[in-house]
């Protein structure tokens, strides 16, 4: 029988419990983030500059943990607890503190240092978390465990977003994000107990994922994921490693080779409030411009799983393929947009869904078909540091076109940078390996 035929074994429990985890936690933080830049400028008074340096030290740190902490995770052999499991305890469990911090806090210092705690705790756990769903699965099973992991995270976002824009509707009686208090012109500002009330629930609900944690348990790699049965993984992968051989060096020249097509495209993908403010200069309400975020959820939350299942049969690098193409044009759409036609905003906030579904979970278990049993952690931490970092620089680079030369130019750069990504894709990834066949 035809391998695609075959009904798919189910998925372990670790990765069913993972992605529950990821959900409560994804709740949790959406409900904050798109309020966050609203109460430190709006509430505590924070200049554009203040609330730079508290999102910029966020995404540092995220980068530098995730390295640290996958490599550290990798070392399990050594009698004192090491592991992946409590590096991902720990990583829910201090977001619950830092958001806490968040809700209290009275000046940007103390919302600097909240928001550094949650962003630790997410470098902590990011790639423990996708190594040890890696470990749970065969390699036929890879995109479809990222692919449900990513379709409950962002569920989770979707949850957490409309949650957050129903509370304050029912605390100010209006469905307005605040963003009044960004603009001297406009009404009262959202009192700062409203936000602190959303915080506290927000944070109050991360409780959920750290305690779904602790049903998380350490997994061993089955053995056949040490052979490779799905469409390009290198034959490479194909042979164990020897345990205890941990680091970034001695991965694979495959592995380094998706790393640099992977950094080329992160130098595109710059943060997503840029298209959220760009809604904003097509004259889209705030309260509009939530909705059309949690649109991009939606079809982002429905075509994870879907993609992940799909790259199982046809090749990651295909899947992926498909999603920077998109995401070229929906960067070139969003550089076109007349406001004369903002309208079409809605289908392209759509279809930019569509792109991450189709490359954010592919794109993990492409890393793990990649890397050996015994270097996933490393593997995944060092693509979550300089993936991370090269965001950082693009966001850097579109903020700065965008002030001097408007935003056509700043998304164009980015449309740009997604097609050279493509482009190199023939030039870096080395044809397709045969796929090793274990018999039915």
């Amino acid at each position: 029988m035809p391998r695609i035929l075959q009904v798919p074994a189910p998925l372990p429990r670790a990765v069913w419990l993972l992605s529950w985890v990821s959900f409560f936690a994804d709740v949790s933080g959406e409900m904050m983030y798109p309020l966050l830049p609203l109460f430190l400028v709006g509430v505590l008074g924070s200049s554009r500059a203040q609330l730079g340096l508290v999102e910029g030290a966020a995404v540092l740190i995220v980068a530098m943990m995730t390295a640290v902490a996958g490599f550290r995770s990798d070392r399990r052999d050594q009698g004192r607890g090491h592991g992946r499991v409590p590096w991902i305890r720990w990583g829910y469990g201090l977001p619950v503190v830092g958001k806490a911090t968040i809700a209290l806090a009275t000046a940007w210092p103390l919302v600097l240092g909240g928001r550094l705690l949650d962003r630790f705790g997410k470098g902590l756990r990011g790639a423990p978390r996708d190594a040890l769903i890696a470990d749970a699965v065969t390699s036929e099973q890879r995109g479809r465990a990222y692919g449900l992991h990513r379709a409950f995270d962002t569920a989770g976002a979707l949850v957490g977003v409309l949650l957050s824009a129903l509370l304050l509707w029912w605390l100010t009686g209006t469905p307005r994000d605040g963003a009044g208090a960004m603009a001297a012109s406009a009404a009262a500002p959202t009192p700062a107990w409203v936000y602190r009330t959303i915080f506290g629930v927000g944070s109050a609900l991360g409780l959920a994922s750290l305690v779904l944690t602790f049903l998380v348990q350490e997994s061993e790699p089955p053995p056949e994921s040490c052979l490779s049965s799905s469409p390009g993984i290198p034959a490479t992968i194909a042979t164990p490693t020897i345990r205890g051989e941990t680091g970034w060096l001695t991965l694979p020249g495959s592995y380094w080779s998706m790393l640099a097509v992977q950094i080329v495209f992160a130098l595109a993908a710059s943060s997503d409030t840029f298209l959220l403010l760009r809604a904003s200069d097509l004259g889209f309400a705030p309260w509009t411009v939530v909705l059309a975020y949690a649109l991009y959820n939606v079809t982002y939350a429905l075509l994870s799983y879907p993609a992940g299942v799909l790259s199982d049969h046809l090749g990651r690098w295909r899947v992926i393929a498909l999603g920077w193409a998109i995401y070229a044009g929906v960067y070139a759409g969003f550089a076109l947009l007349p406001a004369t036609q903002s309208w079409a905003l809605w289908p392209l906030m759509a279809v930019y869904g569509v792109y991450m579904a189709l490359t954010d979970g592919v794109g993990k278990a492409l890393v793990a078909d990649h890397a050996p049993p015994a270097k996933r952690g490393a593997a995944m931490g060092l693509f979550y540091a300089l993936t991370g970092l090269a965001t950082l620089g693009a966001s850097l680079l579109t903020g700065l076109v965008w002030d001097r030369f408007g935003a056509r130019a700043a998304f164009l750069i980015g449309s740009g940078f997604a097609s050279l990504a493509l482009l190199a894709l023939p030039l870096l990834i080395r044809p397709r390996a045969p796929v090793i066949d274990k018999g039915d």
